[in-house]
C-alpha cells in the first residue's frame, strides 16, 4: 500500500509508470505493469555493464599499443611512430602521461617523421543514428577506437580585469588541436552573465568558440563540451604528453587508412584500467561514451572484425540472454539508452539485476560500481530518506526518468526493483523525487520510525 501511495501523487499524472520489486527468494513484493515496455534511459547501462564483464571478467584491460618503424636510434630517434588504438575507453590525460613517459623510458627522443594513428579496431560510425541531430554537450561524445580524456574537454570562463576586457579563458587539456576564438566580454557585474562554448571542424582541428557576456564579479563557470574528432584529439593530446617529456615529433598528426601502416616495432604496451573500475565509470556517472565502447568490444569479443553498433548489439542480446534475461523483455540499438528507440521491461532490468548480483565471477565488482543513494555518482544528491540503502542506476532523458538496482529492507533483507517512467507532464525534477519517493516508502515502511533499522 506504501508503494502505491508513493506512486499516485501529482507529478505522475498522464504518466506511464512500469515497477516491479522482487524479493531475496524471488518472490515479487510489488508490481505495476512489469511487462511494460518503456524507454529505460540510462538503466540501459545494466544491460551493458552486465553483459562486458560477463564477456571480458572484471580484471580485463585493454590494451593500446606504440610502434615504430624500427628500434630507436642512437639519438632516440624512429622515423615514424603509429599509436594503434586498442578501445580502451577510460584514457585520460593521465595515462597518456603514462605512455609519453614510456616511451621516453624506451629510448625514444625523436620521431623523425609522423605520428600516426591507427583506429581501425572501431568502425568509423562515431555517434548512432538513432541519436538524430547530437550537440556539443559532453554526453554526446564520440566513439571511438582511439579517444582522450571521454571524448571531451572543459573550457572555464572567468571576467577580465576590467568591463569591456574580453573575459579569460582556459581549455583543459590545453592541445594544439582545440583553438580558443574568444568572443566572450567582461560587463558590469549589474548586468546577468550570458555565456555559449560551441566547437566546429575547422582544417583537422577544432576551433572552441566562446561567446558571451560574463559580469564582473561571476565566478568560474565551467563548460564540458564533446570533441568532433576524437581520434586526432587523443593524438593532440599524447603529442603534448611527449613534447613535455622531451620527446620532439617533427611530423604531423595523421590518420592511418584501414590500419594500414607498415610499423612493426613494438616500443610500448599500455595496459589500462581493470574493466571492474572501467564499468564503475560507466555506471556510477553514466559514461554514455564508455558504455559504447563496450557495445564495439562486444562485437570484436564474438569475432567481428571491426566493432561496430552493428555487430555489438546482437553480441549484446546473445550474452545478455545466456545470462537469463528474457529477450521479450528488452529492445536496444544502443549501450548507453541515449537512444528513445530502446525498450526495456520492468522485469527484464530486474532480471539483468539478478544475474549480476549472484554471479561469484564478477557479481561483487558489478553491484560495486552502482549509485549509492544520497553518497555518490548520480544518486549523490538523491533519495536522502534511503540514504545507503539503496545501490541503483538512474536514468533521464526529456520526460523519461528510471531508476533500478538493489535495495536493504528495515527486516534486513535485500530487494532488487526497477521503476520506469514515461511521458510524464510534471517538471524533471519533481518525477525523479516521486522515484525517489518510491525507494525511500520501499526501504522504510510506515511501522519502523525513521532513522531506526
Amino acid at each position: 500500500a506504501a508503494l502505491e501511495r508513493s506512486l499516485d501523487v501529482q507529478a505522475l499524472r498522464g504518466a506511464r509508470v512500469a515497477a516491479l520489486v522482487e524479493g531475496a527468494d524471488g518472490r515479487v513484493v510489488f508490481a505495476r505493469d512489469a511487462d511494460r515496455p518503456l524507454t529505460p534511459a540510462s538503466n540501459a547501462k545494466i544491460f551493458t555493464s552486465l553483459a562486458a564483464l560477463s564477456a571480458f571478467g572484471p580484471a580485463h584491460r585493454f590494451e593500446t599499443l606504440l610502434l615504430a618503424d624500427r628500434e630507436p636510434d642512437a639519438e632516440g630517434a624512429v622515423g615514424t611512430l603509429v599509436l594503434k588504438g586498442g578501445g580502451d575507453p577510460a584514457l585520460n590525460s593521465e595515462d597518456w602521461w603514462r605512455i609519453a613517459d614510456g616511451l621516453r623510458r624506451a629510448g625514444l627522443r625523436r620521431v623523425r617523421g609522423d605520428l600516426v594513428l591507427d583506429d581501425s579496431l572501431f568502425d568509423r560510425e562515431l555517434w548512432h543514428p538513432s541519436w538524430g541531430r547530437t550537440s556539443a554537450r559532453a554526453y554526446h561524445a564520440p566513439v571511438s577506437a582511439l579517444n582522450a580524456n571521454y571524448g571531451t574537454f572543459s573550457a572555464v570562463v572567468r571576467p577580465g580585469a576590467a568591463i569591456g576586457s574580453p573575459a579569460i579563458v582556459s581549455l583543459a587539456p590545453a592541445v594544439d588541436h582545440l583553438r580558443l576564438v574568444n568572443r566572450a566580454v567582461t560587463l558590469d557585474p549589474r548586468r546577468q552573465t550570458q555565456l555559449r562554448v560551441d566547437r566546429e571542424e575547422a582544417a583537422g582541428n577544432e576551433l572552441v568558440i566562446v561567446s558571451g557576456q560574463a559580469a564582473a564579479d561571476e565566478h568560474d563557470v565551467t563548460f564540458y563540451r564533446s570533441v568532433v574528432d576524437p581520434t586526432r584529439y587523443a593524438g593532440s593530446v599524447l603529442r603534448e604528453q611527449l613534447a613535455q617529456a622531451g620527446v620532439r615529433v617533427d611530423g604531423e598528426l595523421r590518420v592511418a587508412r584501414d590500419g594500414a601502416e607498415a610499423a612493426g616495432t613494438e616500443l610500448l604496451r599500455h595496459r589500462g584500467r581493470p574493466l571492474s573500475e572501467i564499468v564503475e565509470l560507466c555506471m556510477k556517472y553514466s559514461n554514455n561514451q564508455i558504455a559504447e565502447a563496450l557495445v564495439k568490444q562486444l562485437a570484436l569479443r564474438e569475432g567481428a572484425p571491426r566493432g561496430s553498433w552493428s555487430e555489438g548489439i546482437p553480441a549484446l542480446r546473445r550474452r545478455l540472454e545466456s545470462l537469463g534475461v528474457g529477450a521479450d523483455g528488452f529492445d536496444l540499438v544502443d549501450g548507453s539508452g541515449l537512444s528513445y528507440h530502446d525498450r526495456a521491461t520492468p522485469r527484464a532490468l530486474v532480471q539483468a539485476i539478478r544475474a549480476g548480483e549472484s554471479s561469484f565471477a564478477f557479481g561483487p565488482e558489478w553491484m560495486a560500481s552502482m549509485p549509492i543513494a544520497d553518497v555518490d555518482g548520480t544518486l549523490s544528491d538523491r533519495a536522502a530518506g534511503a540514504a545507503g540503502w539503496v545501490r541503483a542506476k538512474t536514468g533521464t532523458l526529456t520526460r523519461v526518468t528510471a531508476l533500478s538496482g538493489l535495495a536493504q529492507l528495515a527486516s534486513g533483507e535485500r530487494v532488487r526493483f526497477s521503476i520506469l517512467v514515461n511521458g510524464y507532464r510534471s517538471g524533471d525534477r519533481d518525477a525523479m523525487r516521486a522515484v525517489d519517493g518510491f525507494v525511500e516508502a520501499l526501504v522504510s515502511p510506515p511501522s519502523v520510525a525513521a532513522g531506526g533499522r
